[in-house]
């Protein structure tokens, strides 16, 4: 008997990209209509490899981190091992019975209720109906929609449909659990619920699990091997840690780059860009704990502005405020601008934050920018492994103190 769980050998999919030629004016185009009744169509088409060549192995029991970036391949990657998608070239082998939760509503049927729905999907599954009664308990309690459950699933929310979802796929003993982002749908409770419930299926049962999300926090958590895509091409494969730090150095996780409008109405001036730094100036969003960060303001002055000051404010995800910064006082002409704060001095722990932005002028604020720019703290990359970073949820705060350790026997 095999030790692997699926082996992927030369994987590609390619798809066809149509792409219309238009006409520039109303005129051309209504000409261009009456054309094609006479001629054939002069729509072009492209190919597109949403993968490219992907070779690898998982074994039996591995938690599988997929990493890359919107784009990367990645949910193509797991619709094919799902079967949904057929490859364009390759083979893949499977070793164990699959179930797969890509999006929300995969596998059910929205006229059925949840009852049915659980009984639908442990049949696909290959489970007879006395395996189901043994975990439909289990399933309804982790599942929370007990008072829904004679209801068909196209009455329920999303995050509804996204905990019956998840609490089948976990519970009916697949050999191969697949999971894509869906579970951001979720709140945070049933976000941390899932993820202990998947490390609990690999440890007790030794499940195999892929897992799709954007938070590097999440994937190092829980996972031990890690794949990382890039424009449909495997980069790397291996440990997870050594595969997430390459990616985050890389400033692949780049979600920290904010492009602003202007305001309707502008009085001295406006932000214009907004990026989270490292401190090597790579961007990104989700910044290794005990690591030191910057936030980089571009902003455009539109008028001659006295005593001109921007600041910087950080609060937690429920707003709770912890720190403030804001620059010199300076008389500011017309032109663009920008300002780095480095906010190395201080040092968070893992959590998610906001930024707020403000714009000031003789201490009147006359651009102020709440609830829009946001930065994740987590366990991702090396420096988290680092062993002088005491990571604690007893604080918000991280610096240690100045002490001095005395052998006083």
């Amino acid at each position: 008997m095999s030790d692997f769980a699926i082996k992927v050998e030369g994987l590609s999919k390619k798809y066809k990209l149509t792409h219309a030629n238009r006409e520039k004016s109303l005129v051309g185009s209504s000409i261009s209509s009456i054309k094609n009744i006479f001629t054939r169509n002069t729509n072009t088409k492209e190919d597109f490899w949403a993968l490219k060549d992907i070779n690898f192995e998982i074994k039996k029991g591995d938690r599988v981190g997929i990493v890359g970036r919107n784009g990367a391949g990645k949910s193509t990657l797991l619709k094919i091992l799902s079967r949904i998608v057929a490859p364009t070239t390759g083979k893949i082998e499977y070793e164990g019975r699959m179930a797969s939760l890509l999006e929300v509503g995969t596998g059910f049927h929205g006229d059925l209720s949840g009852r049915e729905n659980i009984y639908l999907n442990g049949s696909i599954l290959g489970m007879s109906k006395s395996e189901i009664d043994k975990k439909f308990d289990e399933i309804v309690a982790f599942s929370e929609v007990e008072r829904f459950l004679d209801t068909p699933v196209k009455r329920y929310s999303s995050g509804m449909y996204v905990r019956l979802a998840f609490a089948v796929a976990a519970h009916l003993e697949p050999d191969i659990l697949i999971v894509d982002e869906v579970l951001a749908v979720g709140d945070a409770a049933f976000q941390k619920k899932s993820m202990g419930k998947m490390e609990e299926v690999n440890q007790k049962d030794g499940r195999t699990i892929l897992f799709v999300s954007h938070s590097m926090q999440s994937v190092q958590k829980l996972c031990n091997v890690g794949i990382y895509l890039k424009n449909g091409e495997l980069i790397k494969n291996g440990n997870i840690d050594t595969i997430v730090s390459e990616y985050v150095n890389n400033g692949e996780n780049t979600n920290g780059k904010y492009i602003l409008t202007p305001p309707e109405t502008i009085e001295f001036g406006y932000v214009t860009q907004l990026t989270i730094e490292n401190i090597d100036e790579n961007i990104l969003n989700e910044i290794p704990v005990g690591s030191g960060w910057k936030v980089r303001i571009k902003f455009k002055i539109i008028k001659n502005t006295p005593h001109f000051i921007a600041g910087l404010g950080i609060v937690t995800s429920l707003d709770m405020p912890l720190r403030t910064v804001w620059s010199e006082p300076n008389d500011t002409g017309v032109g663009e601008y920008e300002i780095v704060f480095d906010l190395s001095d201080i040092l968070f722990t893992t959590g998610d934050y906001k930024i707020i932005v403000g714009l000031s002028s003789n201490q009147r604020t006359f651009q102020y920018i709440n609830n829009v720019f946001r930065i994740k703290i987590s366990d991702a990359g090396e420096i988290a492994h680092n062993k002088k970073v005491v990571n604690t949820e007893s604080g918000l705060i991280l610096n240690p103190a100045k002490t001095i350790i005395k052998n006083i026997s």
